[in-house]
């Protein structure tokens, strides 16, 4: 694949990881659009499922980034956040406050992604990550205080991932009567829509389309159905703990 080909991917990828309005994106979101683009599996009928290769090569990936230059949308890596954040508010009654719901990530980057969308004023659902475990001894409170709230995570479809859910009270406190529920992604659902892979078998969570994501997760945590045919039963979907994708 010559240079020129390649920068040409990438435009295309950047066009699709920040459609519709702006979506902010991860770089690993955009490595995932770019391998799209090389091999477009997605339009393929679902069966047989399978999930595909990631084609392009790291270094030539990379390579075309420093070709590009300034990448509008593109998020800077992320970092765990604060420890103890909110114990320096200026708001004495920030935890006064039962919280309903919480996300919690398995990719710190995909933490930081849905956050700089905007999904935990749209969703009404703070967004943590693995990497800020354990939590706040105050948001456990607001947990406890809300009555019937709950923890959604959101992992990837690797053995590591799919633990997490069980894993989680050993991370941190969660209080009695909290639900720890999981919303994906598990190998059934990324295999009909052949979604890449680039490490073993596991596929990530970034190697879904940025918008398709936010939208999947707002419906998910805020118990949104659609009224259109789904790609699964939703709802049996979410009594098994599992993300169902939606197809566009």
């Amino acid at each position: 694949m010559t240079d020129r080909v390649l920068d040409r991917l990438l435009r295309g990828a950047i066009e699709r990881a920040a459609a519709p309005n702006g979506v902010r994106f991860t770089e690993r979101q955009l490595y995932f659009e770019l391998c799209r683009g090389v091999v477009p599996a997605h339009r393929l009928p679902r069966r047989p499922a399978f999930t595909v290769p990631a084609f392009v090569p790291d270094l030539l990936f990379r390579a075309a980034l420093d070709r590009y230059g300034t990448i509008p949308g593109l998020l800077e890596s992320a970092r765990p956040l604060p420890r103890g954040v909110g114990r320096n508010t200026t708001e004495p009654d920030l935890f006064d406050y039962g919280l309903p719901r919480l996300l919690v990530c398995e990719s710190i980057q995909v933490a930081a992604m849905l956050r700089a969308n905007g999904v935990p004023m749209e969703s009404a659902c703070p967004v943590v990550s693995a990497d800020d475990l354990p939590l706040d001894p105050g948001i456990a409170a607001m947990l406890d205080r809300a009555g019937g709230a709950t923890v959604y995570v959101l992992h990837d479809a690797s053995e590591e991932g799919l633990g997490l859910p069980a894993r989680l009270p050993t991370l941190t406190d969660i209080p009695d009567g909290v639900r720890v529920a999981a919303i994906g992604l598990i190998p059934s659902q990324a295999a009909p829509l052949h979604l890449p892979h680039a490490l073993g078998r596991a596929v990530e969570v970034e190697s879904v389309n940025p918008a398709v994501l936010l939208r999947t997760v707002h419906r998910l945590v805020r118990g949104i159905h659609r009224t259109t045919t789904p790609l699964v039963d939703v709802r049996s979907a979410r009594r098994t703990g599992f993300l169902t994708w939606p197809t566009a």
